[in-house]
């Protein structure tokens, strides 16, 4: 029996999303928030993999999403998903083949709806759409998932340059015209945290390292990075705060094996509510992250919480940090472990950067990044 809350819903424009897995992640939090940004004004149908857990997600990233407000198509069934998530992050052709079923779904219902949207970077729709790229050539691959799994979904990069296309960075930006020959437009990811300004002494002389805790973001750097400052005589902690990936084992022991071994100045906390990390996060007075990002959600919430990140000399993640912070950027693990001493031995330096961070802090929120989705969606719902 349709409710009048049905009833209502049925009648709004419909808007149906593409976002495969949720494992963790910064695209994860800008799906997830794009759904947020759009719940109230529209039809929304999320197509995915498995089923998915909104009251653990909205946890994690502070939504608040429900299956009565966002109606879910997925390709395996509800009891298979630890299966599912368990391939999807330790089989590469799984996880192909996972973006492809998830694609070859929402393009068999796409006349169903009034706009497609890919919250998971440049496909092929069917029709025209918004895509929101946070790196390229993901879905479509190399020439082995060009191969087969693009006969799945029947993909066409030439279909895929027809779509409104969101970036994440202007790095991201200038890659999707080189590969692509397509414009776009610059959305940073929301970034949940708030501003929180703690004084300075009351925080730890700690480091903190977050992400997905797997091979890709190689939080065991870290370790390796700060054990060689506290040699120089510096008595800092780390704490890795992180989870997802689903899997990865292999990575998983070894990385536990290294944080037993210096388990004195390292803790994990791990698969934590998005308050909880949060208040890890405000008590540390550095970051440190190794991945070169197209953004690194991560790092603006550093920035965000007062927090010094020092971070790769390219990607992304400079646009958080800002070009003109030099002193925080670093190439090489001798390069990090130098550049990290350099700053902590000088307290005058430290209180140049804590007030050249604040002038970017205003840069990333979920406001700014709703009200651009909004916006966007607005535009174009009746002009594809």
């Amino acid at each position: 029996m349709q409710t009048n809350q049905d009833i209502n819903r049925s009648s709004l424009p419909k808007i149906a999303i593409y976002y495969p897995y949720f494992l963790g992640g910064g695209a994860e939090a800008v799906a997830l928030w794009m759904l947020e940004a759009l719940k109230d004004n529209y039809d929304l149908t999320l197509f995915t993999f498995s089923d998915v857990d909104f009251n653990k997600l909205n946890l994690m990233y502070e939504t608040h999403l429900s299956n009565e407000l966002i109606k879910t198509q997925t390709v395996f069934p509800k009891s298979l998903n630890h299966f599912s998530n368990f391939l999807t992050s330790n089989n590469p052709h799984f996880r192909q083949f996972s973006l492809h079923s998830v694609l070859r779904l929402i393009k068999s219902k796409r006349d169903d709806y009034d706009l497609l949207i890919s919250a998971y970077n440049a496909v092929d729709l069917g029709k025209p759409g918004l895509q929101y790229i946070h790196w390229i050539k993901v879905v479509e691959g190399e020439k082995l998932a060009q191969k087969y799994y693009n006969k799945l979904s029947d993909f066409s990069v030439e279909r895929l340059k027809q779509n409104i296309s969101l970036v994440n960075s202007q790095v991201v930006q200038e890659q999707v015209s080189l590969n692509y020959n397509i414009e776009s437009t610059v959305v940073y990811p929301p970034v949940v945290i708030q501003t929180h300004d703690i004084p300075w002494e009351e925080k730890e002389d700690a480091f903190i390292c977050s992400g997905r805790l797997v091979r890709a973001k190689q939080p065991h750097k870290a370790i390796q990075i700060l054990k060689a400052v506290r040699e120089k005589g510096f008595n800092v902690k780390l704490y890795l705060t992180g989870g997802g990936g689903g899997g990865q084992q292999d990575y998983i022991r070894f990385l536990n094996k290294m944080i037993k071994e210096n388990s004195s100045w390292v803790k994990l906390c791990k698969n934590m509510s998005y308050e909880d990390y949060t208040k890890v996060l405000y008590n540390c007075k550095y970051g440190l992250h190794y991945k070169q990002e197209p953004f690194g959600i991560s790092v603006a919430e550093m920035v965000k919480a007062g927090v010094i990140p020092f971070v790769k000399s390219s990607g992304g993640q400079i646009e958080i940090v800002g070009k003109d912070n030099q002193d925080l950027f670093y190439k090489s693990d001798e390069d990090a472990v130098n550049a990290i001493v350099k700053v902590l031995q000088n307290q005058d330096k430290i209180i140049q950067i804590r007030q050249s961070l604040k002038l970017q802090k205003d840069l990333f929120s979920t406001d700014n990044f709703m009200s651009q989705i909004k916006r966007i969606v607005q535009q174009n719902l009746n002009r594809i």
